[in-house]
């Protein structure tokens, strides 16, 4: 596979809410709704250059040939959703960019660029699109008005901080609160990511979004459907490098290593490795019941 780097613009869009969606309406009918979001995404792609790279569950990470496609390309998908109501349901949508060299090999794309626009999705508020200054400072005077700082972070990778902007796709600045740009925000440096999948049904754990309940409980990240599970069986937690399980069940959870070892953990907490399977309340040994598996990266979730 020939490699080449070139310099690019690399966005993610990712839906706010869709793990809370599939609880609310049923795995049909969310899934209806976060396809019609994810199609209102790509029909934007054409008409500003760009091209889906891929889909990562309930966002899309996408490529453009500069600055200015991006960001019109996200105004424009910000104002697609906004219109948007599969099902009747409200959609937001939050969305990171970020320009820089990337390594396009294939189909896929590679390097530091890729991984700060997904940084600063994560960092979005739902209905923000975030940009590194440097991004900013490369688009074009009547797209440049509508970018604004917002606050100060060290970007992954570098040393010394860099202002943080908004591009705002809405005429409602006099409503915006004022930003206080002497205080700092870092982001953390990469930790990796955690990903979790009960049976199709996914989450993510990272320096942004670091616990996760897992249980029979409608409120749970991941809703386990099984009379061994308690409420709230147990909760995975992100600190500083390690990923921890801590049970709070009566049953106890089984926590399968990638050695094929399994740990019964009871009103514990254990540091789970890279990959490998959690049970709740059963062995693997004594049920066929349902399995979430969990595999983390170092380097990032959306580095291949």
């Amino acid at each position: 596979m020939s490699e080449k780097s070139d310099h690019l613009a690399v966005l993610f869009a990712d839906i706010v809410g869709s793990t809370a969606l599939y609880r609310r309406l049923g795995d049909v009918d969310a899934l209806r709704v976060v396809s019609a979001c994810l199609a209102a995404l790509k029909t934007v792609l054409p008409v500003h250059r760009g091209r889906l790279v891929k889909l990562l569950g309930d966002a899309v990470m996408c490529l453009f040939p500069d600055a200015d496609h991006a960001v019109g390309a996200a105004m424009a998908m910000q104002r697609a959703v906004a219109e948007l109501r599969p099902e009747g349901v409200e959609l937001q949508i939050r969305i990171g960019l970020h320009t820089g060299p990337v390594v396009v090999g294939g189909e896929d794309v590679y390097g530091d660029t890729v991984n700060v626009a997904a940084y600063l999705a994560d960092a979005a508020t739902p209905g923000q699109i975030l940009i590194a200054e440097s991004t900013a400072d490369e688009l074009a005077p009547e797209l440049r008005e509508s970018v604004f700082p917002i606050f100060d972070a060290v970007l992954k990778n570098t040393l010394a901080p860099t202002a943080v902007c908004e591009a705002r796709w809405r005429d409602d600045f006099a409503l915006r609160t004022h930003i206080n740009l002497q205080i700092r925000r870092s982001i953390p440096e990469d930790a990796g990511s955690m990903m979790l999948d009960l049976g199709g049904r996914q989450a993510r754990l990272d320096h942004w979004h670091s616990t996760l309940l897992i249980g029979r409980a409608p409120e749970s990240g991941l809703v386990v459907a099984h009379a061994m599970a308690s409420r709230r069986h147990a909760t995975i937690r992100l600190e500083r490098t390690q990923f921890y399980l801590v049970d709070h069940s009566t049953n106890g959870t089984f926590v399968t290593r990638a050695s094929g070892e399994e740990i019964h953990v009871v009103r514990r907490e254990i540091v789970l490795e890279v990959r490998g399977e959690i049970r709740t309340g059963f062995s693997r040994d004594e049920h066929d019941g349902p399995c979430i598996e969990f595999r983390r990266d170092r380097r990032s979730l959306y580095r291949v």
